[in-house]
């Protein structure tokens, strides 16, 4: 299939698998799909392009399997121009903690990597992938939808202009406030921190030389990540929401000082922020990620704090896993969102899941304790990691590596 099949204003299609939500995760899904042989409509209203969307603020970190699936869906080459590899992640413990932790440096040459991953923009990639989407693959319906009903055979989407969309499968990749989700009747385990965030861009004196820096501080913590030019950074500055409010009111030379404070020399000066945007800190759980002929991807399944570039590596890991067992059902001649097709993805996925969902909730909690034993803990962890580099590289492969197998189009090309 090849060419533009996007329609403005369908009347009645049937197909496969409609996936639900233009993120990310859920272009990356349909491409995925499609990719496997599968009949694919991708709903959802059509990205902003990167020169409309600069109050855009936020990048994705993407992990080496992320960025391996996006070549196999051909679509990194056109997002090498804007991809700035992240070579080091270095963490300093900048609290006031009686027990205060070493700094580390986790290096991607010490597992023989070129980077741990990319820094991308998200509206530049959002845009690549949804181009790739337009030339070949999914059917693309740039309206929202407003009731899905299910019967024992399929899934009726009815859309904002009152057609619809037939689907043995529906893939929800359409946001904490899924409509997928809820029509399936998949309840969640919602909880919010005490916390905000910022993310914005600054440029700076000294390059950044591909270094990602973690601020750890009470409450929070302040991550700098490196852009493709040498003097620019992206960051995700989290804090107590009066602190955050406090920032965003700031003008930009209030704000540029109080982040030049923040980092002291690791850049040299301050010399300019870009836009901001800030957001509450929180986190949500699918209690099923399968149900009722619905996949959930990405922020219908899993939301958790900006902190280790877990969430979209997740959300792709989820796309890429649907692919696989959707193949299998085609192969086997078997309904793609029958039973055992939704039992198989929700296993594929569940312990990945859960271990990305409580270890970065953990290591959130752990910044806004006061309890000095945890404080204790976390310093003698740290010290550990810095002293022992066989525990330090174990470390960097738990991040880097699901506690799963990869799906296939995740796995580097033979």
């Amino acid at each position: 299939m090849s060419g533009d099949k996007t329609q403005d204003k369908p009347q009645d299609i049937s197909c496969d698998v409609a996936v639900v939500g233009a993120g990310p995760a859920g272009i990356a899904a349909a491409l995925a799909l499609a990719h496997v042989g599968a009949d694919v409509v991708l709903i959802g209203p059509e990205p902003p392009k990167p020169s409309t969307a600069q109050q855009d603020t936020r990048t994705a970190a993407l992990l080496t399997s992320s960025v391996d699936f996006l070549k196999r869906l051909d679509v990194w080459e056109t997002l090498q121009g804007v991809a700035a590899p992240l070579k080091v992640v270095r963490i300093v413990d900048a609290s006031q903690s009686l027990v205060r932790s070493p700094d580390i440096a986790f290096k991607a040459s010490d597992l023989d990597l070129p980077a741990f991953g990319y820094n991308i923009p998200n509206a530049a990639l959002t845009a690549s992938l949804y181009a790739r989407a337009r030339d070949t693959g999914p059917t693309l319906i740039t309206e929202s939808v407003e009731r899905i009903e299910h019967d024992d055979a399929s899934a009726r989407l009815t859309l904002s202009s009152n057609g619809t969309v037939t689907a043995r499968l529906v893939a929800g990749a359409d946001g904490r406030r899924s409509v997928c989700r809820e029509a399936a009747g998949i309840e969640t385990r919602v909880w919010r921190y005490d916390q905000g965030a910022i993310a914005a861009s600054f440029h700076h004196a000294r390059p950044h030389d591909g270094v990602s820096t973690e601020f750890h501080k009470e409450h929070g913590s302040l991550t700098t990540v490196p852009m493709p030019d040498p003097l620019q950074s992206a960051l995700i500055w989290i804090g107590s929401p009066s602190e955050t409010d406090a920032l965003m009111a700031c003008d930009d030379a209030e704000f540029t000082a109080g982040l030049q404070t923040r980092l002291g020399d690791t850049l040299g000066p301050v010399t300019s922020s870009g836009p901001r945007a800030s957001f509450p800190v929180a986190g949500l759980t699918a209690k099923q990620l399968a149900h009722n002929r619905t996949a959930l991807i990405g922020e219908a399944a899993h939301v958790m704090p900006p902190i280790g570039a877990q969430g979209l590596n997740l959300g792709l890991r989820d796309a890429a896993a649907l692919a696989d067992c959707v193949a299998r059902a085609l192969a086997r001649g078997q309904d793609p969102g029958g039973l055992a097709a939704l039992t198989e993805f929700a296993r594929a996925r569940q312990l990945d899941v859960l271990s990305r969902s409580v270890g970065v909730d953990l290591l959130n909690r752990s910044l806004l304790t006061g309890l000095l034993p945890v404080q204790a803990a976390r310093g003698v962890f740290m010290a550990g990691l810095n002293a022992f580099a066989p525990l330090r590289r174990l470390v960097m492969r738990v991040g880097l590596e699901p506690p799963s197998a990869l799906p296939s189009l995740m796995r580097p090309a033979a």
